[in-house]
């Protein structure tokens, strides 16, 4: 073939291979936005589903489930609200099956429930929202962990981390609850971005916070190929705090010594803080009174523990007050009024003020929320490494 035909054979494939591929792609719908915010902070939600017979939204600012309607195209929808600035989980309801919202990108990391997010903004920028101020950035790490796993772990370090070689950094050990993952306190909790707009306020300290997955024993089981265990179903029954003390091996014999190694970390107790929130704030309150030597500063998001609890296992805690005063720079204490761990809590005050062990606490508005929780995020972190 001379040159003319051999450019003439390869355009004839190239146009056969292009026809082949567009008879592949399966057919597209029409365009489907969602969640859509509205600028008088109403949210349209819309879900494609033309053989559907009913379709509900889910979503946490609502009190029930709310009917949406099918138009022509088969695009189910609703509009709700106004509704208050926030980041809220939701989910669609598809003749009875929960399902995520396919038309957004943001979601929920959860083991079990698998919800979108939508971020309705404030007139003014609220404390978690992407402002033009310096930025931290988040890294995906992995450690050797228990058994022999891969242990995984997201961590912030905070704006100008690569330009300062030399400076080192206190840490905060920030844990999710239950049938949350690693990330839920960067994606739904946006931790980063709340230290970061608190940081270009001079609020905050320079701090890098590491957030590791708090279910230990569902990562083994994952990796051996067994199933996870079910969730403990008393949250002091002996299960329950032998998966906590399963954490705080990991987290004091892996998880540190990882990060004190693979980043600029000061490593001594006055420069480490432990918080949680619900199973991760029990997680918390647990590997810090058992490791006195290891954290100066310890935050409790929706979580106690009982006093039985505490007097069968901490009684070195509360029976010397003035050296656990002296031991402890923080100890925080939050909870919403509506939250279902509000009494168990507020008892667990009522007990620490009873002994004399002094702490902070914060109640607010609301349920077990992770509105909430970034709420107590912005109000503990300042107080930090002081």
């Amino acid at each position: 073939m001379n040159q003319q035909q051999i450019r003439q054979f390869w355009l004839l494939v190239v146009l056969i291979g292009l026809h082949a591929g567009a008879l592949a792609q399966p057919p597209r719908g029409p365009l489907v936005v969602s969640p859509q915010v509205n600028a008088d902070k109403t949210v349209t939600f819309r879900y494609q589903a033309p053989q559907a017979k009913v379709v509900e939204l889910s979503a946490q600012f609502e009190k029930a489930p709310v009917a949406m309607t099918k138009d022509a195209q088969g695009i189910w929808s609703v509009t709700v609200g106004p509704v208050k600035p926030d980041i809220y989980p939701y989910n669609f309801r598809v003749d009875g099956v929960s399902v995520m919202d396919p038309a957004n990108v943001a979601f929920f990391p959860n083991e079990r429930f698998k919800a979108s997010l939508v971020d309705v903004p404030g007139d003014q920028p609220l404390i978690h929202a992407l402002r033009d101020v310096p930025h931290g950035s988040i890294s995906y790490d992995y450690y050797p962990s228990m058994e022999g796993t891969t242990g995984s772990l997201v961590i912030y370090t905070p704006p100008g981390y690569d330009q300062s070689p030399s400076k080192k950094y206190p840490v905060y050990y920030l844990i999710s609850g239950t049938t949350d993952t690693e990330e839920t306190f960067f994606k739904v909790g946006k931790t980063n971005l709340i230290l970061d707009n608190l940081l270009a306020e001079g609020k905050v300290k320079p701090m890098i916070v590491v957030m590791p997955y708090g279910n230990i024993a569902a990562r083994v089981a994952e990796q051996k190929g067994g199933a996870k265990p079910a969730d403990p179903t008393v949250r002091d029954g002996a299960d329950a705090v032998k998966r906590a003390n399963d954490f705080t091996t990991d987290l004091v014999s892996n998880v540190i010594p990882y990060v004190e190694k693979s980043y600029r970390a000061i490593p001594n107790r006055e420069n480490r803080a432990i918080g949680g929130f619900s199973r991760g704030g029990g997680q918390t309150l647990r590997a810090a009174f058992n490791n006195m030597d290891k954290f100066a500063w310890v935050c409790a998001y929706s979580s106690y523990l009982s006093p039985q609890e505490m007097d069968g296992n901490f009684s070195q805690i509360v029976n010397k007050p003035d050296q656990t005063n002296k031991q402890l720079k923080l100890l925080w204490v939050s909870v919403g009024s509506d939250d279902f761990l509000y009494k168990g809590t507020v008892e667990f005050m009522d007990y620490l003020k009873a002994k004399k062990v002094n702490y902070k606490s914060l109640i607010t508005d609301g349920g077990h929320t992770w509105m909430n929780v970034k709420t107590y995020v912005a109000a503990t972190t300042p107080l930090l490494f002081h």
